[in-house]
């Protein structure tokens, strides 16, 4: 019960601070001049992020409805296939990725409701792992079978072993998105202002992403802090794991899809590119949430 209370008190705190950001950004972007290059992706970007705040509310109230449960099960099936796509990962493993991707977040919360029978935690990961390789040795491609089982144990645990932390997490979930798309958004539009400042803040963060910059960082770091304030979920522990996952998120998928050669991970998404691309950074901040929280 109180885990319930928990998720509602998050839900109530969270949407109308999202409510207003959404209609903050939608003003100043319905008002950008037209000399602005960029305002029809901007549009399209802000059209995007409120249906997808939209549906995100959606599945989680009630909260004691099965939308919670379908929510991690849903996006991981899409991250996964656009994941596979990229990688050219065989039919095996997209199998594989599919079903962890409906069972390990789940499982990954009985896991944790159950945490005090050690085997219940030991035989998830064992089973996931076995599933992996089985699925790339047995694709019978001697050229490729480790990589593809690297990958796909990767997969594993980058999407569905991740948002498990949707479930896991409970009302703490709700406010780490919140400061994830914060911190995301800071980033995007703050870090190209703060740049021009020069100095430290202009180095490049990694060879990954030439374009992210300390000042990025810089940006992220106040908008998490914004976002993570706002929910009254703000502690340090968990404002420096949410921001790790923000940057270190980012340069990940730069790193997939630059590896790829490709743009992103998906067109689908208007302003956005793959679903994937947009869920980055979270994928990254639940894990390292869940260090600092549980």
């Amino acid at each position: 019960m109180s885990a319930l209370l928990e998720a509602e008190e998050a839900f109530g705190s969270a949407l109308p601070v999202v409510a207003g950001a959404l209609a903050v950004a939608g003003a100043a972007v319905a008002v950008l001049p037209a000399r602005v290059t960029a305002r029809r992706e901007l549009r399209r970007a802000w059209g995007t992020s409120l249906v997808a705040a939209l549906l995100f509310f959606a599945a989680l109230y009630p909260v004691d409805s099965p939308g919670p449960l379908l929510l991690p099960a849903v996006l991981g099936l899409i991250a996964v296939a656009e994941y596979a796509a990229v990688l050219r990962l065989g039919r095996g493993e997209r199998v594989v990725l599919g079903v962890a991707a409906v069972l390990v977040p789940p499982l990954a919360y009985v896991a944790h409701v159950l945490s005090e029978d050690v085997r219940v935690g030991l035989r998830l990961p064992v089973l996931v792992l076995i599933a992996c390789v089985l699925a790339a040795v047995l694709s019978g491609d001697p050229t490729r079978a480790a990589e593809r089982a690297a990958r796909t144990v990767f997969g594993v645990l980058w999407i569905p072993l991740a948002l498990s932390g949707l479930l896991v997490l409970e009302g703490t979930a709700i406010a780490v998105v919140v400061a994830v798309a914060f911190g995301d958004l800071a980033a995007w539009c703050g870090g190209a202002v703060l740049a021009r400042l020069g100095g430290g803040l202009a180095l490049p963060l990694s060879r990954l992403s030439p374009d992210r910059t300390w000042a990025h960082v810089l940006a992220a770091g106040m908008g998490v802090a914004v976002g993570l304030g706002a929910v009254g979920g703000f502690t340090v522990t968990l404002w420096a794991a949410v921001l790790c996952g923000c940057v270190v998120g980012g340069l990940l998928g730069s790193a997939l899809t630059r590896e790829a050669g490709a743009k992103g991970t998906g067109t689908w998404l208007p302003g956005f590119g793959g679903l994937l691309d947009r869920l980055g950074s979270l994928l990254s901040a639940l894990p390292l949430a869940m260090l600092v929280v549980l």
